[in-house]
């Protein structure tokens, strides 16, 4: 993890900086590919000099209140320990409201929701920035239309075929290229802008005003389009634990947010010169003769932007399952320096079938872009309504401030959202449908861990008072150690009662592990292990960790050496209780949940898996649990 304190040296910062250009920015750096052309595509605004200004100016705006000033002045500093993203400020948030249990609902609900909408966002984002790059091949020649959208699938499929392999040596590219592509977008943008300085006017808020007052109903409609030019804020906040505040904050004002202006004024000044570039005016302001070099740079640019929202997506998959919020998957780690570097094949290839369907059904860049922007929108409200409590209730800033602030925010965001929800129906239900999928999903999770937790708790039996009665004629002790896993601490688990009933031993040590997660991103190792003596060789343990954290059992018992416990690695033993549950009409989830929570449960990946457990020395023992 890259923090503030690691910046030590001018060119420390100047490498992060470059690297946060290609992870942070990849994908609002691409908007300008058909953020504009959406707006005046979709037939609603006459191509006048008028509204040119006016929309200019409705861009240059929202850059700089959604952008710089709410994530980049505000929001950045919402860290929970160095880490930002939706799940980090829900674990921040959740902190200041912990004795109100129906506010915490409301935020565990807005939490559960936000990452939800991320996932349907991570599906559209790859698929129409990838297809907008490639659409510039048609502008070359006609001849290429039939195969831009098998050459798009193309480009994606080899994607997400290397993230197995990591993204390590293509990260180290990510950043000077990037770089390339804002220096070549904000020429092209300024050449134009020399052409016809009369679109520097856009700067002038009163344009962005006068167009929305004279055009009523119809700015609603536009704005949907307009908002297409800050999707990919939200990575300034997620991906702040790689970087830290200040490389991204001088990335935008030194770089991202120059260029993006400048090609976006740029296209406005080719509009006014020549209004027939509409149909594509990123790609008709650069030459003839540079167009083909500018489709392969656009297409670099947007397969960068598309590795951070897979990057991002696989963070947010982890950090859900530590949290509880989703079952185990496979998590295979693909740097032996970097931990963040993840890929959960589960999650890689369902992603990719969901962008088949998506370029399958649209087609084109115009047409996914009706189905973009209502998940990013949303998200965006959510954002802002969990950091009212963070800026009120944990850092204790005045109530007229944090009202007055949050009300401003919120008040253009619910425009933005508005407009965007009227594209529900022509295309905006796709992503719709997936984030409702997924928050069915972590919901459903969520509680069914709960309803299983409450029944083994109902059944269980104190593991002290037990230990007690099986040692007044204790069982034959065997040479070794055991570890025996359970969710619960004080319990009995349901491994050590088959193993004695069916073995009738106990090993020479026994060590009850209960795994806790929390909703910090990192626990201090000093913090990891926590002792208890029950007396006879045996000792209750629980391991925590934060939901950055690794969970990896047999390294963090090696932190009881100074408390007297050794477990010999090839005599220890562990014990696992694997639960089957079986669904029942009657007082906890309906029937169809608990059906959807037993099928969860029963293909999770293996607890040995993701506790990091040597597969040779396992012993797992089932019993069934009716919910």
């Amino acid at each position: 993890m890259s923090s503030e304190k690691s910046v030590r040296s001018p060119s420390a910062l100047a490498a992060l900086t470059l690297g946060a250009l290609g992870v942070v920015y990849g994908d609002i750096g691409t908007s300008p590919l058909y953020a504009l052309k959406e707006v005046f595509n979709a037939g609603h605004v006459p191509l006048t000099p008028e509204n040119i200004i006016g929309i200019l100016s409705l861009v240059f705006w929202t850059l700089t209140i959604v952008v710089s000033l709410k994530y980049v002045a505000l929001i950045m500093r919402a860290s929970n320990n160095g880490e930002g993203g939706t799940m980090a400020l829900l674990a921040l948030a959740g902190q200041t409201v912990s004795g109100r249990p129906r506010l915490k609902l409301a935020l565990l609900l807005m939490g559960i929701m936000g990452a939800a909408m991320f996932y349907g966002d991570g599906v559209i984002t790859p698929a129409i920035s990838v297809l907008s790059a490639i659409e510039g091949l048609e502008l070359v020649t006609p001849a290429f239309q039939p195969y831009v959208v098998p050459i798009t699938l193309g480009i994606l499929l080899g994607l997400y075929a290397i993230q197995k392999h990591g993204t390590g040596a293509m990260g180290v590219m990510f950043g000077p290229i990037t770089l390339v592509w804002f220096f070549v977008i904000a020429y092209f943008g300024l050449i134009w802008i020399l052409r016809e300085p009369a679109v520097l006017a856009a700067i002038n808020p009163v344009h962005a005003l006068s167009f929305a007052l004279t055009h009523g109903h119809v700015t609603l409609i536009v704005l949907g389009a307009v908002f297409l030019s800050v999707t990919g804020a939200e990575a300034l906040y997620a991906d702040m634990g790689h970087f830290g505040p200040t490389p991204i904050r001088l990335a935008w004002f030194l770089l991202v947010f120059p260029a993006l202006v400048m090609n976006y004024f740029g296209q406005g000044a080719l509009l006014l010169a020549q209004p027939a570039a509409v149909e594509n005016p990123f790609f008709r302001m650069v030459p003839e003769a540079f167009l083909l070099p500018m489709v392969g740079l656009a297409a670099m640019a947007t397969v960068i932007a598309s590795q951070a929202t897979i990057s991002g997506t696989f963070s947010v998959t982890k950090q859900a399952i530590q949290l509880g919020y989703l079952p185990r998957m496979r998590v295979i780690h693909t740097s032996i320096k970097e931990t963040g570097q993840i890929y959960i094949p589960a999650v890689n290839w369902m992603q990719f079938g969901a962008i088949i369907a998506a370029v399958a059904l649209f087609g084109s860049s115009s047409a996914m872009a009706t189905a973009y922007g209502i998940a990013v929108t949303a998200t965006m409200v959510l954002t802002t309504l969990m950091t009212f409590f963070v800026i009120r209730y944990l850092w204790k800033y005045p109530a007229w401030l944090c009202w007055s602030a949050t009300a401003f925010f919120l008040s253009i965001e619910l425009v933005f959202l508005s407009s965007n929800i009227l594209k529900v129906f022509s295309g905006g239900w796709f992503t719709l449908a997936i984030a409702a999928a997924v928050f069915t999903v972590m919901l459903t999770w969520k509680q069914g861990r709960r309803l299983l937790a409450a029944k083994l708790r109902e059944d269980a039996i104190d593991l002290r008072s037990f230990l007690e009665a099986v040692f007044i004629s204790p069982p034959h002790r065997v040479v070794g150690s055991a570890v025996f896993l359970s969710a619960e601490p004080g319990m009995t688990p349901n491994a050590l009662l088959h193993n004695l009933k069916h073995n009738k031993v106990l090993h020479a040590q026994n060590v009850f592990v209960t795994v806790k997660h929390h909703e910090v991103p990192w626990i201090d190792p000093e913090q990891r292990v926590r002792i208890e003596d029950l007396g006879h060789h045996c000792w209750q343990v629980s391991l925590n960790f934060g939901f950055k954290d690794e969970p990896d059992v047999p390294q963090a018992l090696t932190l009881l050496k100074p408390h007297g416990v050794v477990l010999d690695d090839m005599e220890t033993s562990y014990f696992l209780s694997r639960d089957i549950v079986i669904p029942t009409i009657g007082s906890g989830m309906a029937l169809w949940r608990e059906k959807l929570f037993a099928s969860m449960h029963r293909n999770a990946s293996a607890a040995a898996d993701f506790l990091h457990l040597p597969a040779n020395r396992i012993v797992e023992l089932g019993s069934k649990v009716e919910i």
